[in-house]
């Protein structure tokens, strides 16, 4: 019976205590007698007792540290202050464990030296446009520098940049003076429009009036002349109808007296000669003797 107790005591106190349950995405680092033995991942492992020892527990997600903001001088001598958020992941846990005290802190001093030399190559302008190019030269620099410590860094992040008050209430003013002419230009370019829309239409009107006009007046023109052509188409019928009938000479005398007569029916002044007066007088001499014939 004693013995089975001191089995039992064994078996709790020394045997299970050393069973250990690696999880999922962990690893653990083993020394055996001080040196390092070797690295269990996830599973069921045993060590000895009192000669194997669980030197670390190590991570091997991607760890995410927001480093607090670390003062920087651009290279046109402005202090400003930027802080950053660096993406790693442990790839080597004997590396992580051995190569470093402090991973994390070294991490943290590594970024601000790092970040600090690059703001002291830009100006205030690029440093604030050029989030892109930072996060590339920090993350291709301490990637490479923290590779004796097991570390890949996988992205890094300018999180913010703060000026001095004096700097942001300048770029503030120069914002809001960008704002005032981009809202002039856009003004003035929307007048410009508008006048030249309506100088086109000023343009389109005048055009379709002129061409109104010319349309009626050759309208006009043409009534005319196609009234004068008919005119002339009646007196030619009127003259052909004479000639066809026969008339002697005294009904074309009086027919030129009506032409003369209207000829002189006017405001201007005019003098008619005839050109044949010896008809004139002979037919004056016919019409007195038809006159008398009708009064006796």
């Amino acid at each position: 019976m004693g013995f089975l107790i001191i089995i039992l005591i064994l078996v709790f106190v020394i045997i299970i205590p050393n069973i250990k349950i690696v999880p999922q995405s962990r690893c653990y680092v083993i020394e055996r007698l001080g040196s390092y033995y070797t690295t269990w991942h996830n599973g069921l492992h045993i060590k000895i007792p009192f000669i194997d020892r669980i030197s670390s527990s190590v991570s091997l997600k991607e760890i995410v540290k927001d480093f607090a903001p670390q003062p920087v001088i651009t290279k046109d001598n402005v202090t400003m202050q930027i802080d950053t958020v660096v993406y790693f992941q442990i790839t080597d846990p004997k590396l992580y464990t051995y190569g470093v005290d402090s991973p994390i802190r070294a991490i943290e001093n590594l970024t601000a030296t790092t970040l600090r030399n690059i703001i002291g190559e830009l100006e205030l302008d690029q440093t604030l446009t050029s989030r892109d190019t930072i996060n590339a030269k920090m993350r291709s620099i301490l990637d490479e520098a923290t590779d004796p410590w097991g570390i890949k860094v996988n992205r890094v992040e300018v999180k913010n940049i703060l000026p001095p008050q004096d700097i942001q209430e300048a770029m503030e003013k120069q914002m809001r003076a960008e704002r005032e002419r981009r809202e002039a230009i856009l003004k003035a370019e929307g007048e410009k429009k508008a006048s030249i829309l309506i100088a086109e239409g000023e343009k389109q009107s005048a055009i379709l009036r002129a061409e109104a006009d010319k349309e009626s007046q050759i309208k006009i023109a043409e009534g005319e002349a196609e009234a004068m052509l008919r005119i002339n188409e009646a007196e030619a019928a009127s003259i052909q109808m004479i000639k066809n009938a026969e008339a002697d000479q005294a009904f074309l005398t009086l027919r030129s007296f009506d032409a003369l007569a209207k000829v002189a029916n006017g405001q201007a002044t005019k003098i008619i000669v005839p050109s044949d007066l010896q008809n004139l007088a002979t037919l004056g001499t016919t019409l007195q003797e038809m006159f008398k014939q009708d009064k006796k």
